[in-house]
C-alpha cells in the first residue's frame, strides 16, 4: 500500500472544455466542497463549504476530481513520510521516498490513477515528488494561480502546482488554472509580469560553474543531462552560488515565522502531530522582528547578486535534488535528509522565479532522475515550451494566444464551436461581461453584445473565454458577418479581452434579450 489517497469521491459529470473527461487528484490542503481538508492532520475533519478557486477553474474546463491525496503534514517536508496516514514511496521503488510534500498527488499520477494532480510548492513540493516519480511538475510564477481555498504554509510564497505524465497535459491544466482572483490578496495578473517569448529550441541555457555535490548515481545522470542540453541551445556556465545561498534562508528568519503564524496553533503535543513538523516549525515562534528584517535584507542582497543572470539566460538548468534517499535514510535523519533535498528548489519562490521539473535520463540503477528549468516570474510558458522540446513533445507555434470571449453560436456545444476548436482554440474559463453590456437578437438569429453609455444597468452577460492562437485570429475574424465584429470586451472583474461585439445601429430595443442573462438561457426559454 503506497498510502497516496486520503479520500476518494464519486466523480462528477464532466463539463465541456479543454480538459473534458480528464481526471484529477487534489493534495489534501486544497479545498474540495463536501470533503474535509485535513492538511495531513486528521483532527481537521470539518468538510469544506466550497471548492478552492483553482478547483472551480479546472472543473469549469471539464476536469473531474477523484479525491484528496496524502501529503507531508501542513505541507512541511520534501520527503513524503511526515503523515499520520502513512508514508508514500516512489512508484519505482518501495525502498525509496516518494518526495513531498505533494507525495500522494505525484504517486497517483505516476501510477496512472489520474491524468493530473494538484500539489503545492513552497520549497519544491511540486517538483521533488515529480522528480522521484518520473513525471512533469509545473511550479507557476507566484500569484498566477490563486491560492484561495488552500491551507497556507507560507502564504507569501505558496504556489498551487500541477503534475502530469506529459508536458502537454500539465500545460493544459496550467492554462486552465492560471486566472486572476480579485479575492486573493496575493493574486497577480499575467499581463502585469514581464514576458519574452523565444523559440524553445534556440535559447541560452545556463548551467552551474561549480560542482553540485551530487550522489554518484545522480552525478552520472547529471553529466548525461549536460551533454543533452547542447542539443537544444547555447549552453553557458554561470555562478549559481547566490541562488544556493538564498535556498538556505527558507527555514530561517521570516519564512519559518510565517509557517508558525499559519498553523503553529495546531502543533500541540497531540499524537496526530508529526514530531518532525512540530520540531521544525516551533522554531518560528521565538523569531524576532529584527531577525525577520535581517532575513529580508539578506534575500534582497542575494536577489541583486543573481539578477544579472536573467539578462543573458532564457533558462537555468539544475537537478531537482542532489540524491534520492531511502525511507530508512530519512527515518535515521529526518531533518538532515529533508534539508538536503531542497538545495536546488528552496530559492525559487523566494527569488520570484517559475520552474518546470521533468524527467532526465534514468540513473544507472533504473530510478528516475529529475531536472528542472528556472526563469524569472512571467516566463512560465517559455519554460513549458522548452521542457516540451527537451522531452520530445510537440511545441505549440510561437506567437502566443489571445483571449476571445464568445457569447452565442461559438459557445461549447453550440453549432459553430468547431470553428474555434479546428483553429486550436482552448476553453480558458467561463465569465460574465461587465454590467453595462446588453444583448440583442440580430439576423441569423444571432446574439449581439453592445455596451451602453448609461453605466451599470444589468447583471452582465454569460460568456466563455477561449485561448485562440494569435496566428489564427485574422483568419477567424474573416468568418464573422456584420453587424458582428471582433472588438474589446470588458469582463465583470475588469479584465479586457477580445470578443464578439455588435454595431450600435443593429441594437434594436424591440429585440433586447438581456434579461435572459445569456444565449443558452435565451434558447432554453424561447
Amino acid at each position: 500500500m503506497n498510502n497516496e489517497w486520503i479520500t476518494r469521491v464519486d466523480p462528477i459529470v464532466p463539463l465541456p472544455g479543454v480538459l473534458s473527461g480528464l481526471t484529477m487528484a487534489l493534495k489534501d490542503n486544497i479545498d474540495l466542497a463536501g470533503v474535509p481538508t485535513t492538511a495531513g492532520d486528521p483532527r481537521n475533519a470539518r468538510p469544506a463549504e466550497r471548492n478552492a478557486f483553482v478547483v472551480d477553474q479546472l472543473i469549469a474546463a471539464g476536469a473531474v476530481p477523484l479525491g484528496k491525496t496524502n501529503l507531508d503534514q501542513y505541507a512541511t517536508g520534501l520527503v513524503g513520510t511526515r503523515s499520520p496516514y502513512g508514508a508514500c514511496h516512489s512508484v519505482f521503488s518501495d525502498r525509496h521516498v516518494s518526495g513531498g510534500s505533494s507525495s500522494g498527488s505525484a504517486v497517483a499520477v505516476a501510477s496512472g490513477q489520474v491524468d493530473f494532480a494538484l500539489g503545492t510548492d513552497t520549497a519544491g513540493s511540486g517538483r521533488v515528488p515529480a522528480a522521484f516519480n518520473r513525471i512533469v511538475g509545473i511550479k507557476p510564477s507566484r500569484g498566477l494561480v490563486s491560492a484561495r481555498g488552500v491551507v497556507p504554509a507560507c502564504r507569501s510564497l505558496d504556489c498551487v502546482t500541477v503534475m502530469a505524465r506529459t508536458v502537454a497535459t500539465a500545460r493544459a491544466a496550467y492554462e486552465a488554472m492560471a486566472a486572476y482572483d480579485p479575492d486573493d490578496a496575493w493574486s497577480r495578473r499575467a499581463s502585469d509580469l514581464p514576458r519574452r517569448r523565444r523559440p524553445a529550441s534556440g535559447g541560452v541555457i545556463g548551467v552551474p560553474d561549480i560542482g553540485l555535490d551530487l550522489d554518484p548515481l545522480h552525478e552520472a545522470a547529471w553529466q548525461e543531462t549536460l551533454a543533452e542540453a547542447h542539443r537544444l541551445g547555447e549552453v553557458v556556465k554561470v555562478d549559481v552560488r547566490p541562488l544556493l545561498e538564498a535556498a538556505d534562508l527558507l527555514y530561517s528568519g521570516p519564512w519559518l515565522a510565517e509557517r508558525w503564524l499559519a498553523f503553529g496553533d495546531k502543533l500541540d503535543d497531540d499524537p496526530a502531530v508529526d514530531p518532525t513538523v512540530r520540531t521544525i516549525v516551533r522554531g518560528g515562534a521565538s523569531l524576532t522582528a529584527a531577525a525577520a528584517f535581517a532575513g529580508f535584507d539578506r534575500l534582497a542582497t542575494l536577489a541583486r547578486a543573481s539578477e544579472h543572470l536573467w539578462t543573458k539566460l532564457d533558462a537555468l538548468l539544475l537537478p531537482v535534488t542532489p540524491a534520492h534517499p531511502t525511507l530508512a535514510e530519512v527515518a535515521a535523519d529526518p531533518i538532515g535528509a529533508n534539508s538536503r533535498l531542497g538545495r536546488f528548489t528552496n530559492m525559487v519562490n523566494l527569488l520570484d522565479l517559475c520552474a518546470v521539473a521533468f524527467p532526465g535520463p534514468d540513473r544507472a540503477d533504473g530510478l528516475p532522475f529529475g531536472i528542472q528549468l528556472l526563469a524569472p516570474a512571467g516566463h512560465d510558458l517559455e519554460l513549458i515550451d522548452l521542457a516540451a522540446a527537451w522531452t520530445g513533445e510537440d511545441v505549440p507555434a510561437s506567437g502566443g494566444d489571445v483571449l476571445l470571449a464568445v457569447a452565442g453560436a461559438h459557445l461549447s456545444g453550440q453549432p459553430l464551436n468547431d470553428q474555434l476548436v479546428r483553429r486550436g482554440a482552448r476553453l480558458a474559463f467561463a465569465a460574465r461581461t461587465a454590467s453595462s453590456y446588453r444583448m440583442y437578437l440580430v439576423d441569423g438569429p444571432r446574439p449581439g453584445l453592445t455596451r451602453t453609455l448609461t453605466g451599470a444597468d444589468g447583471p452582465g452577460i454569460e460568456v466563455e473565454v477561449w485561448r485562440l492562437p494569435a496566428a489564427e485570429l485574422g483568419g477567424f475574424a474573416t468568418t464573422i458577418d456584420p453587424p458582428l465584429a471582433i472588438g474589446p470586451v470588458e469582463l465583470s472583474d475588469g479584465q479586457q479581452v477580445l470578443g464578439f461585439v455588435c454595431t450600435a445601429d443593429a441594437a434594436d430595443p424591440a429585440r433586447d434579450i438581456t434579461a435572459a442573462g445569456g444565449w443558452r438561457a435565451y434558447l432554453a426559454g424561447s
